[in-house]
């Protein structure tokens, strides 16, 4: 094919896939763009990302480019694609998820409807955001429990002394079940007790290692070699 021939047809596919997207969500415009076609530098300059990366968002058919004799140029619905695109990125949707979305938009038609797809998509990214901020905290105060507990051990012994004569049988045991990882029910459960029983327990235990919960708890224990983690 013809170089000519190759870019009219390029063309005619970018503004086949254009004439897709019936309708965008609103997202902030970066200032200053020209009205008319935008070319690559201005469109990698006002959403502060490289050329390269344009190309990528090409390639994954998230946008598309034209031509005017040897300059890359954007049109204004890629530069509104290109909107909500940064907004998707700038809250860490994969870029797998954000082509779902943008195939998903294709099929809205409404304004309204374009909204509340993107309304949807950015709920299901607050709560996975919400759910490793979660898993982020309990690491972190276990870590935190750790290192605090690292020069403390022999100046706060279990019960004034080394040993741990002073727990019981079962007591041993639920130390040793929340040493795996067990759950409050989970152990409940292993050692056929009641919830709240099960809660009492684990409270004593920690009292005794002069613990602030069972993490501290824990990993007294396991430097003491009461347990292995």
């Amino acid at each position: 094919m013809p170089d000519g021939s190759k870019h009219l047809f390029a063309a005619g596919f970018a503004s086949e896939a254009r004439s897709k997207y019936r309708f965008l969500p609103s997202a902030a415009l970066p200032p200053d763009l020209p009205e008319g076609p935008v070319p690559i530098a201005d469109m990698a300059n006002a959403f502060g990302v490289t050329h390269r990366t344009l190309h990528f968002y090409e390639e994954k058919g998230l946008i598309s480019a034209n031509r005017i004799g040897l300059m890359r140029v954007y049109g204004q619905d890629d530069v509104m694609r290109m909107a909500v695109i940064t907004v998707c990125r700038e809250t860490g949707m994969p870029i797998a998820v954000i082509q779902e979305l943008m195939d998903e938009l294709r099929k809205a038609d409404s304004q309204e409807r374009a909204e509340a797809m993107f309304r949807e998509a950015l709920q299901v990214r607050r709560r996975e955001l919400t759910a490793e901020m979660s898993t982020l905290h309990r690491q972190l105060q276990q870590v935190s429990d750790l290192l605090d507990y690292d020069g403390s051990i022999e100046t706060q012994p279990l019960n004034d002394n080394q040993d741990n004569s002073s727990l019981t049988p079962q007591e041993k045991r639920c130390l040793e079940l929340m040493a795996e990882g067990y759950s409050t029910q989970r152990i409940a459960r292993a050692l056929d007790l009641k919830h709240d029983e099960t809660r009492d327990l684990e409270a004593g235990i920690i009292l005794k290692f002069r613990a602030n919960n069972r993490f501290q708890a824990i990993a007294k224990a396991v430097l003491l070699g009461i347990v292995q983690a």
